[in-house]
């Protein structure tokens, strides 16, 4: 029987990369334009892959409209192949979410036009996520494509021959053991790329080509990907086939698509097809190029990032579908408009960091639309659920505002919320004038009450005059003068997804309080009933767990090392020296000390190198691989500052840290570390749907000396007693150093060029400027692990706050609009359903190992059991599986 060669054309479309987001847009318009010429007019040339992704066909109507229809024909014919994603995400520096989304608009955005290719595409992503096989699954999708994560790729995607599996074609097996068909694209996406339709040449191409594809085939079906980044459409390729048809009678060449070549090579796939399981970061290779140092690559990207996703999916959506149970309509296409907005900034050459200037200076434009949209639908839905709360158990001339806790887990901390006292509106007295008499009037002392007429700790901070405006719905601007009580409450456990009511009110006196100071006599610590935090005399910190008695010592040590690497790779300079703020002076203040608050404020002052020395432009501009670099630090020496303010809650075991420096100095990276005291060889962070375990220590074919590790809100270490969970927002790269099971928690990382296949001077990836980074700290035990990874997650959630009116409503004071019972399910959306008809609760396992019970309940309503897609698959059992992605559906 022949073999049979599948020929897919296709272009891999990355919307924004060494050029600007316009300069590839244009050719990706000319590439349509060629594709339609060749299906009009080449009855050879079939089809066209349109990799992976639906985002292209909104490019390019963008610019030519008027061609939709030859487009949605070719759909239609089963030509042009799309979909299913929306775009080519990165699977690690977006969130659980986005991904879903990602897939949700994508098949959303193919069954407008005919249908989705039913393969997760992921050529190019910088490696893939463990739970591919289940999320594909709960796609309806049981098969994915890949390019990375199972070999090396390295300078301008050559690959190496080093290979953990014996076929280009595997099983794929997730956490949670579902399996789904995996084919890798072991000689790139580029193997069948430029046919040659001349005897000599196309021999010569061939030869080589076949003998690549045969060394990984498992089947007689051969796979050639006819295209590559950008690649201009081979208009001749019909010719090519017909020549190598010629050429090699004992093979079967034809112009293919996925879906043709799937079935043929899954119907004969031999029994001992290997099995790879998780996720997929090309660890047993070098090293090198395995990408993950994109993760630390131009940080304040990553940090706007987690912000517009926190905006989005775990505040906007979450209080809307608050607002809808008062009554308001839920604003799915709003939010959609976001969603896109933001996905476009997820593509893996945009989020990753890994582009020219002016892509990323795009990318934080994008960034700021979504954010003001998922703001704007904050506003409107707090509004909304503040006019149907029940206030009416506040005293008379009490100010009413309610506090919304959107986050998975309960929350203990400071609100803070600026409350209007007065106003004087514009058509009663001029701007001046209406200034004036605020400023002038006497105003009393207040404190706050919640529902039961308790007072809450508080502090008024600042009482001023401010210009404010309304805009009603059914009238014109209302400008006006107000006074303002700016005022930060201490809140205790405010529960998960709930809606708490409380009031500020003024007071002739205000009650006695017995002052109990939570610093150390010395100043350089502070205790609490849970924690006792010290400052050593070298500027490091320790922590005592008072339940535990465990005492870590060495934490928030800064380091600072030289970096001759680029926006992909991270390189240390060759001197090989780090700098340890240990060594340097520190000074400590006290910034805040109430009975529930305690802030400490730390500057470390160090001396680091301003820059690489001149050798490093040299090898940039010489193409010289990093690995091959030599560079060192330069001699001049600047001053670089630290300022961190630690903050402790009386009632909270979590630490937390704010870091704030003004980068100045080039070609390094900074890091923060936190030695676990845990002797474990493993250890955990949050990735896509899981907690993921990874090994400390690195293979035997490793040979990069750092082991740089994604991870979203958390990195764990514990043994079976005790744990140190470090939380972060937006700081996507750490490292555990296996010496002593260090934390080293990426802070910035400055360098001065793209990478990859040439030089492109990324001048702005050296993150000059003032920056700010949170992180936190909490020790737990065995009891409360869970917990301290939900609370690390939580960090990126505010709570947000409404100011209302005193009224009767249809809603209690305080609300809970979800409540669950076990800390091991970690809630990642709560939203409208796609049809509309109920609300849509997610979340995941944190354990991979341990099924466990869930009581999970949404105002007394039905839960059923729906896919990733919201279709139903079964009634809800209450059991929780290991690993499990659970998708509820109330209604």
């Amino acid at each position: 029987m022949k073999k049979k060669v599948y020929i897919i054309s296709h272009s891999h479309l990355d919307r924004e990369w060494y050029m600007p987001y316009e300069q590839h847009h244009m050719r990706v318009v000319e590439l349509f334009d060629e594709l339609i010429h060749s299906f009009e007019t080449d009855p050879s040339f079939k089809y066209f892959h349109l990799d992976g992704q639906t985002i292209p066909l909104d490019d390019y109507f963008e610019v030519k409209p008027e061609n939709r229809g030859k487009i949605e024909r070719f759909i239609q014919e089963g030509r042009l192949k799309i979909g299913p994603f929306y775009i080519l995400q990165d699977d690690f520096l977006i969130s659980s979410e986005s991904n879903v989304r990602n897939a949700i608009i994508g098949m959303k955005e193919s069954k407008k036009y005919g249908n989705p290719v039913k393969l997760g595409y992921f050529p190019d992503t910088f490696g893939n996520m463990g739970q591919t096989p289940q999320m594909m699954r709960k796609m309806g999708l049981d098969a994915a494509a890949f390019g990375r994560g199972v070999k090396p790729t390295g300078l301008n995607n050559m690959v190496a021959d080093s290979y953990s599996s014996q076929y280009s074609e595997m099983n794929w097996k997730g956490p949670d053991d579902s399996e789904i068909f995996g084919l890798l694209f072991a000689n790139w996406y580029s193997n069948g790329n430029e046919i040659p339709t001349t005897e000599k040449e196309a021999r010569e191409f061939w030869d080589q080509k076949l003998a690549d594809a045969e060394k990984f085939a498992s089947t007689r079906h051969l796979l050639m990907m006819n295209g590559c980044d950008h690649q201009p459409l081979q208009k001749d390729v019909g010719s090519a086939i017909a020549l190598a048809n010629t050429l090699y009678p004992e093979y079967e060449f034809v112009h293919s698509h996925f879906e043709e070549y799937l079935e043929a090579v899954k119907s004969e796939l031999p029994e001992n097809l290997a099995t790879v399981t998780g996720e997929l970061t090309s660890q047993e290779t070098e090293g090198w190029y395995t990408l993950a140092n994109t993760a630390s690559s131009r940080v304040y990207l990553k940090q706007e990032n987690v912000k517009t996703q926190s905006f989005l999916e775990n505040q906007a959506e979450v209080i809307a579908t608050f607002a809808s149970v008062a009554g308001r309509q839920y604003p799915a296409e709003v939010l959609e408009y976001a969603w896109k907005y933001l996905l476009q900034n997820h593509p893996h050459d945009s989020i990753c960091g890994c582009s020219v200037d002016e892509v990323h200076r795009e990318m934080s434009i994008r960034f700021a639309k979504s954010s003001e949209v998922a703001k704007y639908v904050i506003d409107e839905s707090m509004t909304a659920l503040s006019e149907k709360i029940d206030t009416s158990c506040f005293e008379k001339g009490a100010i009413p505002f309610i506090v919304a806790n959107t986050s998975n887990t309960a929350k203990t901390g400071e609100v803070e919320v600026t409350l209007e006292i007065d106003r004087v509106l514009f058509k009663e007295a001029f701007p001046r004038v209406a200034y004036e008499t605020l400023e002038n009037k006497a105003t009393g002392q207040f404190v706050v009450v919640d529902s039961e007429n308790n007072i809450l700790p508080s502090e008024v901070c600042e009482v001023k005059v401010e210009f404010g405006y309304d805009l009603p719905k059914d009238a014109f601007r209302v400008p006006y003068m107000k006074k303002v009580a700016k005022v930060k409450i201490y809140v205790k456990e405010l529960p998960m997804m709930s809606v708490h009511t409380f009031a500020l009110k003024e007071v002739e006196n205000l009650p006695a309080i017995d002052k109990q100071s939570m610093i150390l006599p010395n100043k350089q610590g502070i205790e609490t009933p849970h924690l006792k935090v010290e400052i050593a005399p070298d500027g490091s910190l320790s922590v005592e767990n008072k339940k535990t008695g465990k005492v870590l010592s060495n934490l928030l040590v800064f380091e600072d090392v030289g970096d001759i690497g680029n926006e992909y790779i991270f390189k240390q300079s060759e001197d090989f020296t780090a700098l340890l703020s240990t060594d340097f002076p520190h000074e400590i203040s006290v910034e805040r000390d109430t009975n529930e608050v305690a802030q400490l404020k730390l500057t470390h002052k160090m001396n680091v190198p301003i820059s690489a020395e001149e050798l490093l432009q040299t090898e940039r501009e010489k193409v010289i691989d990093i690995t091959n670099r030599k560079s060192k630090r330069s001699e001049v020496i600047n001053a670089f500052t630290l300022e961190t303010l630690i903050t402790v809650y009386k009632d909270s075991t979590q630490v937390h840290f704010e870091t704030k420096f003004n980068n100045q100095h080039k070609d390094h990276r900074l890091r923060v570390l936190f030695p676990s005291g845990v002797e474990s060889t493993t250890h955990f962070a949050e990735s896509i749907y899981e907690t993921v375990e990874r090994d400390n220590h690195v293979s035997s074919y490793w040979k990069n000396p750092s082991n740089p590790q994604h991870q979203h809100g958390f990195v764990n270490l514990h043994d079976e007693k005790n744990g140190l969970t470090i939380g972060n927002v937006g700081l996507n790269e750490y490292e555990v150093l296996p010496d002593e099971n260090v934390i080293a928690l990426t802070l910035l990382r400055s360098v001065g060029e793209m990478g990859d296949w040439g030089y492109f001077p990324t001048p702005e990836a050296q993150c000059l400027g003032e920056m700010t980074v949170e992180y936190s700290l909490e020790m737990h035990d065995n009891e409360t692990y869970y917990e301290s990874l939900s609370r690390a997650v939580a960090l990126k959630t505010p709570m947000n706050v409404k100011q209302t009116t005193i009224h009767q409503g249809s809603l209690a004071t305080n609300t809970s609009f979800v409540t669950q019972s076990n800390p091991q399910f970690l809630i990642t959306c709560v939203k409208e359903s796609l049809d509309t008809k109920g609300i849509v609760v997610r979340g995941y396992n944190l354990s991979n190992k341990r099924a466990t019970h869930l009581e999970l309940n949404v105002l007394g309503k039905t839960a059923q059991v729906v896919n990733l897609l919201e279709e139903t698959m079964e009634n809800w059992t209450g059991i929780l599986q290991p690993a499990e992605i659970l998708t509820t559906k109330w209604s």
